[in-house]
């Protein structure tokens, strides 16, 4: 019964609630980057000749195409690519790519901020940020890189998938999609080094950590999707495990962005769970007209795209007002001193929120919660992630139910 609780579940959110508090109580976080920090950095620097010799061939084709493909592998990108995924049919593949991308994105930005190692130093380095997303990138810390660790398990999965749906696709065409994957994994780690925006070490621990957790997700997504699709009590053990995240996360040796870009694809994944496990049977089983069939030709792709894409921008942008509106005022009542970092203009405006502002980082962590006394606790945190749950729960649910009213 969906009522009933089990065991595992509990004793995993209870280990998940010991582990934070041992490590905030013994301050794990800053022993270990006392350990790795000076180490990592030293490669850094040291890393910085290398560096210098690839941009010596620095041209406008370079600048152009490394930073197309960097934008490629962005979380932003991934973010708009994989409703897509979903509305073409592909629903196993759309969701397991989505939590791996969730999985990637906390570990690896966990790991940035444990170790806080920096970025390869300008000048003399020259470091191109074409976008505004890159600009945001380099605010964060260097070790591990992102753009690497992501393009690296997302792609590898990719490949597993398409050889698992294809069982009889001939060894040559798996050779070169290998190969292709293997190059362009490696054009993405020479780009962000040309591009100033990482240096060697980064990558290699980019690449390290992205097959480790690659051959980890090999093992055990097909519990985790049979555990969304048909499991008991999905959506309220989520909404927990995604509270202890948000709290488990790792303060930096000085903010950075990289806890906000957490939080939204943690609501992200939070949407996904909860729209999925209530509409698996409707939409999202294997049967489900794909595109390029019979079943879902070009032009009512074309069409659900159509209607998608305005709908969960709608849906977002009234998650985010409902949010800015409702938060504030539950936390009034519940006597929860509350500021805002720039999403609730009354709540702005103390010296403790102009130094927030300045990366837009949340201090809700954990140890700063229950450990540090503090006068306020920022709200835009939780706005932020009832906004993103909001839009992924809008794609697996709201806008199938609209595809099926239209016949799409």
């Amino acid at each position: 019964m969906e009522s009933l609780i089990p065991t595992w579940q509990v004793s995993f959110l209870c280990g998940v609630l010991t582990w934070l508090v041992l490590s905030s109580k013994f301050d794990v976080t800053q022993k270990i980057r006392s350990l790795i920090q000076p180490w990592v950095s030293r490669r850094v620097n040291s890393g910085t000749l290398t560096i210098l010799q690839i941009q010596k061939y620095q041209h406008g084709f370079c600048d152009a195409l490394f930073s197309g493909i960097s934008c490629v592998v962005s979380v932003p990108f991934y973010t708009g690519f994989l409703p897509l995924l979903f509305w073409s049919g592909h629903g196993k593949l759309a969701r397991q790519m989505t939590l791996l991308m969730a999985f990637c994105d906390y570990s690896g930005n966990c790991i940035k901020d444990v170790v806080s190692a920096p970025r390869p130093k300008s000048p003399p380095v020259r470091i191109l940020t074409a976008t505004k997303d890159e600009k945001e990138n380099a605010l964060e810390y260097g070790f591990p890189s992102s753009h690497t660790l992501n393009t690296i398990c997302l792609s590898g999965y990719l490949l597993h998938y398409v050889f698992s749906y294809n069982e009889n696709t001939d060894p040559s065409y798996q050779v070169a999609a290998f190969m292709f994957v293997c190059l362009f994994v490696s054009l993405i780690g020479l780009g962000r080094i040309y591009l100033g925006m990482h240096s060697v070490i980064d990558i290699f621990g980019g690449l390290v950590l992205g097959l480790m957790i690659l051959a980890f997700w090999l093992h055990v997504h097909e519990c985790i999707d049979n555990f969304v699709t048909l499991g008991q009590n999905v959506t309220s053990f989520w909404i927990a495990l995604s509270f202890l995240l948000l709290f488990a996360y790792p303060t930096p040796e000085h903010p950075t962005p990289s806890f906000e870009y957490h939080t939204a694809f943690t609501g992200v994944a939070l949407g996904i769970v909860t729209g999925v496990q209530q509409t698996y049977h409707q939409f999202h089983h294997e049967n489900v007209p794909r595109v390029f069939t019979l079943e879902l030709p070009i032009p009512s792709f074309a069409g659900r795209i159509g209607v998608g894409i305005p709908t969960i921008l709608l849906v977002k942008f009234c998650s985010k007002a409902l949010a800015k509106w409702i938060l504030p005022i539950t936390a009034s009542a519940l006597g929860i001193p509350v500021r805002s970092s720039g999403y609730v203009a009354a709540l702005t405006g103390s010296s403790v929120v102009k130094k927030s502002n300045e990366v837009k980082q949340s201090s809700g962590y954990l140890q700063k919660m229950f450990f540090n006394r503090q006068d306020s606790f920022d709200v835009d945190t939780g706005i932020r992630l009832v906004q993103y749950a909001g839009l992924a729960w809008s794609v697996v649910d709201l806008v199938p139910s609209l595809f099926n009213q239209l016949n799409l």
